[in-house]
This record gives C-alpha cells, sequence and structure tokens, in this order.
C-alpha cells in the first residue's frame, strides 16, 4: 500500500483494506495517494472530503493536463460514499467516461500457446508459483471468474467431490456458485497436493511461497510474460494488448458460440450465463454478442430489439 501522509490518511487506508477484503484490486491506491499529496499540501487540516477540496483537486489535475481522470474522479468519489458523514461525493457527470474499448479475444492457437507457456514458465519466478500458475490461469478461462475472484478463492470454498466453487463477496458483494469442469476439477485436486506440502496453513488456494494471496500486480505482471513467452519473436509493441480478464472474455464468446451451433435459444440461455458470471446487469452479458463472429451477428436466432429486456431468474449452470 501507498504510503498516505494528510490527514486523511487513516480513513484512506480504512477504505482500501475494506475494498481488498472484497476482493477488489489495487488500481485505487495510485490515485488516493495522489489526492492525498494534493491535500497534504493545500488542505493540510482537512478532515472530511469538502466541496472546496475535491473540485480544487480536480482543477489541479485537470491544469497540468494529468491523464486518467474519470478513475481519478471515480476513486475519490467512492472513498466519500465510504466515509459518508457528510463526505462530499463529486457528482458523476463531473467528467465523461472514456469510450469501452473492445476487448481482444483470443484464439484456439493462441490460448493454447498461453497455456503451454504457463507450464513452462521462464525467468525469475518462485517455484510455488510455477507449480500454480497454470491451475490458476486455467480456472480463469473454464470458470469465466474475473482474477480478483481467483486469486481470493479460499481453499474451504472448494468442494472437491462436487466441483462447486463459492465465490465470496464478489462484485457488488454478492455470493454465487460456479462448478468446475471436471478436467479442471481434476487438475484442482492435483494442485492441492502440492500446495498442502508447500503452504498447509494457508486459507487461500492459490498462494504465493510465503502462504500469502497472489497479489494483483504479481498475476498481471507473470501473465504478461507468459504471452510474450507464447509468441517468440515478435516484439512486445506488435503484441495484441491482453490481460487476465482476457480468459474470462474468452470463456463468454466461446460459450456463446457454442450455443449458437448448437441452434440453443439465445434468449432462454443467456441469463445463465449471466448468473455464472456474476453479471449484475444483463446487458454486460448480452454485451459479449457483439463481439463474436459475423455470422451470429447475422444469425435469425438474435433480435436485437428485445434481447436486453430479457432477465428471468435461473438457478446453478454448470458448463
Amino acid at each position: 500500500m501507498k504510503n498516505f501522509i494528510s490527514k486523511l490518511a487513516p480513513v484512506i487506508r480504512e477504505y482500501l483494506d475494506f475494498r481488498k477484503t472484497l476482493g477488489g484490486s489495487d488500481y485505487q491506491d495510485y490515485f488516493l495517494a495522489m489526492f492525498d499529496a494534493y491535500c497534504n499540501e493545500y488542505h493540510p487540516n482537512l478532515e472530511t472530503l469538502t466541496k472546496e477540496s475535491v473540485h480544487g483537486w480536480v482543477s489541479y489535475e485537470t491544469s497540468h493536463g494529468r491523464r486518467g481522470m474519470y478513475n481519478k474522479i471515480s476513486s475519490v468519489r467512492m472513498l466519500a460514499l465510504f466515509m459518508g458523514n457528510g463526505a462530499y461525493v463529486l457528482p458523476t457527470t463531473a467528467v465523461s467516461k472514456k469510450p469501452k474499448s473492445t476487448p481482444y479475444i483470443l484464439t484456439d492457437d493462441e490460448l493454447s500457446r498461453l497455456f503451454a507457456a504457463s507450464d513452462n514458465i521462464k525467468d525469475q519466478i518462485d517455484g510455488s508459483m510455477k507449480k500454480m500458475f497454470p491451475t490458476l490461469l486455467r480456472l480463469l478461462y473454464t470458470c469465466g471468474l474475473r482474477p480478483p475472484e481467483v486469486r481470493l478463492i479460499k481453499r474451504d470454498n472448494i468442494n472437491f467431490a462436487t466441483g462447486e466453487l463459492l465465490i465470496e463477496r464478489s462484485k457488488g458483494h454478492k455470493d454465487r456458485i460456479v462448478v468446475m469442469s471436471d478436467d479442471m476439477l481434476e487438475q484442482c485436486r492435483k494442485y492441492d497436493v502440492v500446495r498442502a506440502i508447500a503452504n498447509p496453513d494457508s486459507e487461500y488456494f492459490f498462494v504465493r511461497a510465503d502462504g500469502t494471496f497472489v497479489p494483483a500486480y504479481y498475476l498481471r505482471n507473470v501473465f504478461k510474460r507468459c504471452w510474450k513467452q507464447a509468441n517468440p519473436g515478435v516484439p512486445e509493441n506488435m503484441l495484441p494488448r491482453i490481460s487476465p480478464y482476457s480468459l474470462r472474455h474468452r470463456f463468454a464468446s466461446t460459450i456463446l458460440q457454442k450455443w449458437l451451433n448448437e441452434g440453443r435459444d439465445l434468449y432462454a440461455m443467456l441469463p445463465y450465463l449471466q448468473q455464472y458470471m456474476g453479471h449484475e446487469e444483463f446487458s454486460a452479458t448480452a454485451y459479449y454478442i457483439h463481439l463474436l463472429p459475423e455470422n451470429l451477428l447475422n444469425s435469425s436466432g438474435v433480435d436485437w430489439s428485445v434481447i436486453d429486456s430479457v432477465n428471468p431468474e435461473v438457478d446453478v449452470w454448470k458448463s
């Protein structure tokens, strides 16, 4: 965690710790450290967020031509909501969000090479990570999980008999059950034997050598290293930009394409995918349709005029 120095430091640390208990990433640490430094210099006696201090910071950042204003403002807004008790909450209209970029969908060959690279990770990575990372990556893909959900899985939340995973306090602070395929369950069982020897006392399933869970930055870095290793001879600036979330995107597009090929009714099936992936809004699931090949976009089985109105309740779906 960053070093916070203003009078707001205690509540900022408390907020960031709270985010981490919910599986949130650490990207807000950086933005709130910048806000903290501004408050320490220009509002040294500030004990809560005021309209003057927040708007002053936005003007300061904007005047210096700083980038990432949406993420910066979002971080401060969420901090204010956490603080409550009259803390000033900047309106969402303060800055427009940049257009959502289209995620890159890995091809079958790219996916295979990425997994092969994870099985043979090179460079300086501790031994426990080399044994653990192939299973972690495959679980991300086969269950379509968010990276924080995988990083923070607790061993006690895995049913090694049925393949059920309890995903705790995910996005929207909701729990859900995800069921692994038989192949994925078998790989998790094999990894668990190794894990039990190396880290028997850790509550987390995927752990580093010291028994702690895998940090977000570490997962990103090792994932990037595997992607480079999977594409030898290709300059880094020429590689498609992907992240651990790319495996979740590929999962969703694979399932939808499978259903299309099988002639399934997407109106009936999409809500199952929504529940499985933990989307709060149906449109977040339906968005993946736009990433599929043209044959789906032209399919007579998709009625775009009504697709966002479909959102029935469904039970757990097993891939």
